[in-house]
């Protein structure tokens, strides 16, 4: 048996921080990637917030986007038709208000007035029809998965819509409060096709300038922005996939705010009197996927062999120092599918594993290949990964990719093991359904087990909430009897911040609000 003390001696060996790596996935510009050591200081003049983010946003474009790092970038450039508040409430944004039928099939939506996109035109009910039928019907669209229940779409005046449903969708919207929700301009889209994620145009605070593959995203503010005066002249996002770099630059008063804090960081961060960590339990999980669909794991035996031997406990005491919870479902504490139970770590058993080994045909152990990013952080947990994997004669050689190949690679199928986790949301569905339901949008791993299809496709359909959980209850048993994809942790959002920085709100879902920041 592995045990949580012998894990933490053998693994202080090969470690020094943490790591986190979330799809949730290319980027537009030109230039050269860097490390991340320094950031380009600010023009004199300007109220200019410098945000660090750990991984480059690889696209623009909501329609096509996977990753977190867009979504960063999207609450400054984006508005949506609904958010998420500091409660974690499902809130009107470019909605005005909506009404629901009784059968919850037929949502009408008032939308806000007097709103225009960055380019000059108007947003109005044509703008919305337009937004959706882009995402359900696009060749390039990621967003179909999320919107495969509404059935049209109609105007009914310049600031009305009515969304018909082909049947009740509880987490309807929930989706809209993410990347299905965002509207783009239509006439940016007509004009620039495929293209349009090198010109993106919204509504939201800020307008975009320039995306430098590798380095920075930067955006000027919205002079005529529809929800109150911006007050800072411009955000530039910056690539940092060196942590430690960043919290220097943090320190520095270079960067303004970063997006993750390194936990070996954390003391350093907390004894700045010029700094203050924002630290919160997230929505998400971080793991790996295990490709289902070809050799070694589609053995079902060999993929329980993975997923029984690694220590989660210890994955979380020696990387994260009580700064994430162990995983082994996708529902952090304050889902209402979370299940305190099922979410428990198993302790690896030595006799169990070589068990599963030996009905997968491979008593003597196995090798296979783990792709993760290029973080040291994340080199990191591969090697923790390994070191556990070992003990039981299962071989993982790392391989490290920038996070855009990662993203395509998973995405192609063409992988054995890809570390990449979710940064979450509000709804359940919106954490399990693309990624586990047959042939679904985020479904990496090639998951097809028709039995836990039914379950998460009537979950969806289930407006009651105790019925709701226990569909999720029974379909997360199933998922951990098949292993179809190694759950590891939740995360937590651990952002740091300069105490000039005023006007922050935390919202659950981790990403940084721009448009009411200011700067002292």
């Amino acid at each position: 048996m592995f045990s949580t003390k012998m894990s933490k001696a053998m693994l202080s060996a090969v470690l020094g921080t943490v790591l986190l790596v979330t799809g949730c996935g290319g980027g537009s510009g030109t230039g050269t990637a860097d490390s991340g050591s320094t950031a380009t200081a600010p023009a004199t003049g300007k109220k200019v917030i410098n945000i660090g983010l750990k991984a480059d946003p690889p696209s623009m474009d909501p329609s096509i986007s996977t990753s977190l790092y867009d979504r960063q970038v999207y609450a400054s450039l984006y508005d949506k038709l609904f958010d998420i508040d500091a409660e974690g409430k499902i809130v009107p944004m470019l909605a005005e208000s909506y009404e629901v039928t009784p059968d919850g099939k037929t949502y009408t939506m008032k939308l806000k007035q007097g709103v225009k996109f960055h380019d000059g035109t108007e947003f109005d009910a044509e703008a919305v029809k337009f937004n959706f039928d882009r995402n359900i019907s696009g060749e390039k669209s990621r967003r179909k998965g999320e919107l495969k229940f509404v059935e049209s779409v109609t105007v009914v005046d310049k600031n009305t819509v009515k969304i018909q449903l082909k049947e009740p969708f509880a987490p309807f919207l929930s989706v809209l409060t993410d990347r299905a929700g965002i509207m783009v301009s239509p006439k940016a889209v007509q004009e620039h096709g495929d293209q349009y994620l090198n010109h993106p145009v919204g509504t939201g605070p800020f307008t975009f300038v320039e995306q430098v593959k590798g380095d920075h995203v930067t955006l000027k503010k919205n002079e005529n922005y529809w929800n109150g005066e911006v007050k800072v002249d411009e955000v530039n996002y910056k690539v940092f996939t060196n942590g430690t770099a960043k919290v220097q630059n943090l320190r520095s008063g270079t960067l303004d705010i970063i997006d993750d804090t390194p936990v070996k960081e954390i003391p350093v961060v907390k004894g700045d009197t010029n700094l203050q960590l924002i630290s919160e339990s997230g929505m998400g999980y971080q793991g790996f996927y295990v490709n289902n669909s070809r050799p070694p794991f589609d053995n079902k035996y060999l993929r329980q062999a993975v997923d029984r031997a690694i220590d989660r406990e210890a994955v979380v005491k020696v990387l994260f120092n009580g700064y994430a919870a162990p995983a082994r479902t996708a529902f952090a504490k304050g889902s209402l599918a979370y299940n305190e139970q099922l979410n428990t770590p198993v302790p690896p058993n030595a006799a169990e594993i070589k068990d599963l080994l030996a009905k997968g045909g491979k008593p003597n152990g196995f090798d296979f290949k783990l792709y993760i990013t290029t973080s040291p952080e994340n080199e990191q947990l591969g090697a923790v990964l390994q070191s556990m994997l070992k003990q039981y004669n299962i071989n993982a050689t790392l391989e490290k990719l920038e996070y855009g190949q990662l993203i395509e690679t998973g995405e192609k199928g063409e992988f054995d093991a890809l570390q990449l986790g979710w940064s979450g949301r509000q709804d359940p569905d919106q954490n399990l359904h693309d990624f586990v339901v047959t042939g679904t949008s985020n479904n990496d791993g090639r998951i097809s087990i028709p039995k836990l299809d039914e379950l998460v496709v009537a979950a969806r359909g289930e407006m009651d909430e105790a019925k709701r959980k226990a569909l999720y209850e029974e379909a997360t048993k199933l998922l951990q009897e098949e292993a179809g994809y190694v759950y590891l942790y939740h995360q937590y959002v651990l952002i740091g911040m300069n105490k000039k920085v005023t006007g922050f709100t935390y919202v659950p879902d981790g990403l940084i609000r721009t448009a009411t920041l200011d700067k002292q």
